[in-house]
């Protein structure tokens, strides 16, 4: 997946953050995922090193407020957010080309989904009705529909299931599973869901 942040750019976005005025950690990482839509969600293990650095640079100090320490932005730092200004118009341009990558990105795995699902019922449809020819008839409608409710079960149960374990496997390797694409999918499912039910109804 296209990277949020090139190299060293998140750096000088902390700063950015921090020269609006004091934050604590999970703010910090929340603030983040707020300005990319929910694309990128860092974790603790990403930030508190950067921020140790900075502070270590004597650009950012900390101080403990109850529970949580607090980091500031100091007059080093505020002089390289203004001298630095140039770059961070850059950074922002490039993270909203950044999040319209991904979320194009997310799009079209959704849609891959989605596709890959009405080829298999496509499929199974059509397996159906090659054993319907060997099969012998039944006037029964309530075994037809009883028929066609497992085939309906068994497609939905494997695309739950193939979902499933792309979704695990992906956050398993690191990698971030933003709110937007949990809300895509729904989407995605509701539509669909719209469909059967227009079609039920007839």
């Amino acid at each position: 997946m296209t990277p949020v942040f090139s190299h060293g750019d998140l750096r000088l976005y902390l700063l950015n953050l921090l020269d609006e005025g004091p934050r604590h950690g999970y703010d910090i990482m929340q603030a983040l995922s707020d300005r990319t839509g929910g694309t990128y969600t860092p974790s603790a293990g990403t930030i508190y090193p950067r921020l140790a650095k900075l502070e270590e640079e004597g650009l950012v100090t900390k101080s403990v407020d109850g529970r949580k320490t607090v980091y500031a932005i100091t007059e080093a730092g505020h002089a390289e957010v203004a001298a630095r200004a140039g770059e961070l118009e850059g950074i922002e341009a490039g993270l909203a080309d950044s999040v319209r990558l991904i979320a194009d990105e997310v799009r079209g795995s959704v849609r891959d989904a989605m596709r890959s699902l009405r080829a298999d019922l496509a499929a199974a449809a059509q397996q159906e009705r090659a054993s319907a020819k060997q099969a012998p008839p039944t006037d029964d409608p309530r075994v037809r529909s009883r028929e066609q409710l497992q085939r309906a079960d068994a497609a939905l149960n494997e695309f739950r299931a193939r979902m499933r374990s792309d979704l695990r496997l992906h956050v398993a390797r690191g990698g971030d599973l933003a709110a937007s694409t949990v809300e895509m999918l729904s989407a995605e499912l509701d539509r669909v869901g719209r469909e059967v039910t227009r079609a039920l109804r007839g």
